[in-house]
C-alpha cells in the first residue's frame, strides 16, 4: 500500500519570543515492512536544519531560531509504501514464557521492561488488573495473552479525546474509562512489563478506515504497542481499534513511553502564551512515486507584511496541548 501523509504543526504566539530550539520525530521509519519513498520537512519561516539519530534509532531532526519571532509552523510530508505484515500463529507453546527470562531477552530488551515515565504500575493499574482478571491470562502462551490484553483494553475504555491531556498518568483514563490512543498504549505497555513481556511505545500514523471499525481520530497522529516475543520478534498491537499493527499503520519512531518520542518538542525564551495548532492527513498515493529518500529543506517565506519571521516552540504548552495520542 502507498501512502501519502501530511503533517503541519503550528505554533502562535501572542507576542514575539526571543529564541527557541525545536526536535521532531516525524520521518517514517524504514524496514522490512515499511519502505520510506520521501520525506520533506518545511519550517517557516525556514531555519537550518540537523539530524541525529536518538538512542533507540529513530531518526530526529532540530532546529535553533535565535532571533524574534511569533509564529512556528511545521510541514512534514512523507510517502511511504507498506506491506501487509505476516500472518501470526494463532498460538506459541508455554516455553515461549521460559524464552522471555533467558538472559539475552533479558540484557537485550532492559528498557522495554522497565517502568519509565507514564507507562508504570500504579494503584489504579493493580484495580483494574484485578477487575479485570489479567493475571489469569498468564496460564495461556504469552501471544494469546497479549492478544486478549489488548481487546480487553480496547472493550474497556471507550475512544474520547479531550478528556486526557498529552502529559496525563495513566490513572486519568483508568479513572474516567476513556482516552485516546496514547493512554491505551500505556496502559497496556505497563500491563505487558509487569507481565515479564518486552514492550515499546510506537508513535506514526494511521490509515483510517471507519468500515472496518477503527474508531481513530483520522486527522491526528496515533501510537500503539510492540512487543517482543522470541519466536516472533516485534510484533505490533493496536490495543485503539483492537488490530494488529498492518500495512495501514506507519511508523515513526519507537520509545519507551510517549515522552521519549513526541512528534515535536522545544524550548523558548520569552513570556508569551501559545496556541498550538495540529492537523494531519493520510491517504494513499494517487499515483506512484519516485523521490529519492532526502530532506529537502524550504527557501525563507514572507510574511504578509513583507518580514521573514521565524518560528519557535514550548514543551510544556505542547504537553498539555498536543494529543497525538489526539490518536
Amino acid at each position: 500500500m502507498l501512502l501519502e501523509v501530511r503533517h503541519v504543526t503550528r505554533y502562535l504566539y501572542d507576542e514575539p519570543v526571543r529564541e527557541s530550539i525545536m526536535e521532531v520525530w516525524m520521518q517514517p521509519q524504514k524496514g522490512a515492512l515499511q519502505r520510506l519513498v520521501s520525506f520533506d520537512l518545511e519550517i517557516d519561516p525556514a531555519a537550518q536544519l540537523f539530524s541525529y539519530p536518538d538512542p533507540f534509532g529513530n531518526a530526529v531532526y532540530h532546529f535553533d531560531v535565535p532571533q524574534p519571532h511569533d509564529q512556528l509552523t511545521i510541514t512534514a510530508r512523507s510517502a511511504v509504501e507498506t506491506q501487509p505484515a505476516t500472518a501470526l500463529p494463532e498460538a506459541l507453546d508455554l516455553g515461549e514464557w521460559d524464552r522471555l527470562r533467558s538472559d539475552f531477552v533479558l540484557g537485550e530488551n532492559f528498557e522495554f521492561l522497565r517502568p519509565h515515565g507514564f507507562a508504570r504500575e500504579t494503584e489504579a493499574l493493580r484495580a483494574f488488573m484485578a477487575e479485570k482478571g489479567l493475571d489469569k491470562l498468564r496460564a495461556r502462551d504469552p501471544l494469546s495473552a497479549v492478544r486478549a490484553l489488548s481487546a480487553i483494553v480496547y472493550d474497556s475504555f471507550a475512544y474520547e479525546a479531550g478528556v486526557t491531556r498529552a502529559d496525563s498518568p495513566i490513572d486519568d483514563s483508568l479513572q474516567a474509562r476513556r482516552g485516546v490512543c496514547q493512554d491505551f498504549a500505556h496502559v497496556m505497555l505497563a500491563i505487558c512489563r509487569a507481565w515479564g513481556v518486552p514492550a515499546r511505545y510506537v508513535s506514526g500514523y494511521l490509515f483510517t478506515d471507519r468500515k472496518a471499525g477503527d474508531r481513530s481520530d483520522p486527522d491526528a497522529t496515533h501510537a500503539w504497542v510492540e512487543v517482543f516475543l522470541p519466536s516472533l520478534r516485534w510484533i505490533g498491537f493496536d490495543p485503539t481499534n483492537n488490530i494488529v499493527a498492518g500495512e495501514r499503520h506507519i511508523a515513526c519512531a519507537v520509545g519507551r513511553d510517549y515522552s521519549d518520542v513526541p512528534p515535536s518538542r522545544g524550548v523558548y525564551k520569552g513570556d508569551a502564551e501559545s496556541q498550538l495548532a495540529v492537523g494531519v492527513s493520510v491517504r494513499r498515493a494517487r499515483a506512484a512515486l519516485s523521490d529519492p529518500e532526502f530532506l529537502r529543506t524550504s527557501q525563507p517565506t514572507r510574511s504578509r507584511n513583507g518580514q521573514r519571521r521565524a518560528a519557535g516552540n514550548a514543551y510544556e504548552q505542547q504537553q498539555r496541548q498536543q494529543q497525538q495520542q489526539q490518536q
